[in-house]
């Protein structure tokens, strides 16, 4: 695991610069429109997941993300990738991941086993776009 952060934080220095291919505003406010999808239209999980929110993807882009998070207002609350163990082990790189917004208040990198729809092992980063986020994401 200790070979991982080293490569998780390169990767995240990399990405938190790169914009998504709208303008920050248009992501601000819950739809973010196309390409984006909401995934719990594609995936077997509730549409408001506690600690994430509402979730949108672009289906093309995954596993990694970027995953928009909303809560429960439809305010962008967070940029979340889920990077496979696997792949990250293999050396692949994932560059060129927008983020939500340009502002990020928090970062949080943890380990998450899987699940039904995303089965591998993966790292999680997550991206708080202001002081409150984590708070209402939770709820």
């Amino acid at each position: 695991m200790k070979k991982l952060l080293p490569l998780t934080a390169a990767m995240l220095a990399a990405t938190t610069g790169v914009s998504v291919a709208h303008g920050e505003t248009a992501l601000e406010k819950s739809p973010p429109g196309e390409p984006y999808g909401q995934v719990s239209d594609v995936l077997p999980i509730p549409e408001f997941v506690p600690g994430l929110g509402t979730l949108f993807v672009y289906p093309t882009i995954l596993p990694a993300g970027p995953f928009l998070a909303y809560d429960h207002d439809g305010k962008l609350s967070a940029t979340v990738y889920m990077t496979p163990l696997e792949d990250l082990q293999k050396g692949t790189a994932y560059d060129g991941l927008g983020v939500g917004s340009h502002t990020v208040s928090d970062v949080e990198i943890y380990y998450n086993a899987g699940y039904p729809g995303v089965e591998k092992p993966h790292a999680r980063i997550v991206l708080y776009h202001d002081d409150e986020a984590k708070g209402r994401l939770a709820e």
